[in-house]
């Protein structure tokens, strides 16, 4: 238990799953410690994820990019500068509780940086447990989505109750949403899609993604729109170009807050180990979810939501891949099977967000 605290920092500066995920923090917190300031130390890049979120009071932009770049060019005084003043914007906000939701050397040094008199975060192999005044456990049920977040509010002393992520999207992010569903004739139930993520092993495959377009617009007759990045749109147009008419794709040409909102639209959500696959929880989308070399969690608080993993001798690897690229992991997922999954969550009697 700790004394209640008056001004709370959470820091998890990425990534967008995690941030997602950890954002079941925010509710128990702003009930628990009601009338406490709460701010997020972030990433400039991630800011879209929380911009909207009525439980957060702060974001802080903790300009990593920049340090990185003056640290790979030698720059060690203006490195030094940077930390210093960035030292003093925190301490500045005189906060009395910090948490280390991520656990890594970094956030603890951050978190240090901030000079709270509380710093609390997780247990792991990184360095800098000198820098937190306690260390905890992310607790027994690994397979629970966020339950190391669960675990966090316990040691802190709070009554958790009903545990969702906690995200929102703003008006703007909602018309540009509906402008691109406008754009593509879209104006009925659709499949949101998230199939793109940094790491190959993490991938379905893309003809299996054109077949199950194919297959989900026999059975209910809705459109498919593909997710992702710019770096994801030539992979998206192989993938449409397999089903004409049927699959559509927003890849590249949305915002993250907007693809945010599109998932919020969709009528269910389907996607491998990427940032906006988890969001469809979030907004209790009907979820289906396709792990494969990673499992962060295999149960979520959601009825509505399905995780497809078949687990293997070699699983997980995580980022260090053993097949050569054949992934059979993710092989062993049928379209088939993803269908299957995809009714039963539909079926689900939990209501949409």
């Amino acid at each position: 238990m700790v004394q209640t605290p008056k001004n709370i920092l959470i820091v998890r500066p990425s990534a967008i799953g995690d941030i997602a995920m950890a954002s079941s923090l925010l509710p128990p917190l702003a009930q628990g410690f009601q009338g406490a300031r709460i701010t997020w130390l972030l990433e400039p890049a991630m800011r879209a994820i929380l911009a909207e979120n009525d439980c957060v009071d702060q974001l802080l932009l903790w300009p990593k990019a920049e340090w990185r770049r003056l640290s790979k060019e030698g720059r060690w005084i203006q490195l030094l500068r940077q930390i210093v003043d960035f030292r003093r914007t925190l301490r500045r906000e005189k906060f009395d509780l910090v948490l280390d939701a991520q656990g890594l050397f970094r956030s603890r040094f951050l978190s240090w940086l901030s000079g709270a008199p509380t710093r609390i975060g997780f247990d792991s192999k990184e360095p800098g447990r000198f820098l937190m005044t306690r260390v905890i456990s992310r607790g027994g049920d690994s397979d629970r989505m966020g339950s190391e977040y669960l675990c966090m509010l316990q040691e802190i002393g709070l009554e958790t109750g009903p545990f969702h992520q906690c995200l929102d999207v703003g008006c703007e992010d909602e018309k540009q949403a509906a402008e691109a569903l406008e754009a593509l004739s879209v104006n009925g139930p659709f499949v949101a899609v998230a199939p793109f993520t940094t790491r190959p092993q993490k991938h379905w495959f893309e003809e299996r993604w054109s077949e199950l377009g194919k297959q989900l617009h026999i059975e209910l007759g809705w459109p498919m729109l593909l997710l992702g990045g710019p770096a994801d749109q030539e992979a998206a147009g192989e993938i449409c170009a397999a089903a004409p008419g049927v699959v559509s794709s927003l890849a590249g040409g949305l915002s993250l807050s907007a693809s945010m909102a599109v998932v919020k639209r969709a009528a269910l959500v389907i996607g491998v180990d990427t940032g906006l696959t988890h969001m469809g929880p979030a907004f209790a989308r009907p979820t289906v979810a396709l792990f494969g070399a990673t499992c962060p969690y295999l149960h979520t608080s959601r009825s509505n939501t399905r995780v497809l993993y078949h687990k293997l001798t070699c699983s997980p690897c995580r980022r260090k891949p053993t097949c050569d690229g054949a992934y059979y992991c993710m092989q062993d997922i049928t379209v088939g099977e993803v269908v299957c999954a995809a009714h039963h969550v539909l079926q689900s009697p939990e209501l949409p967000t």
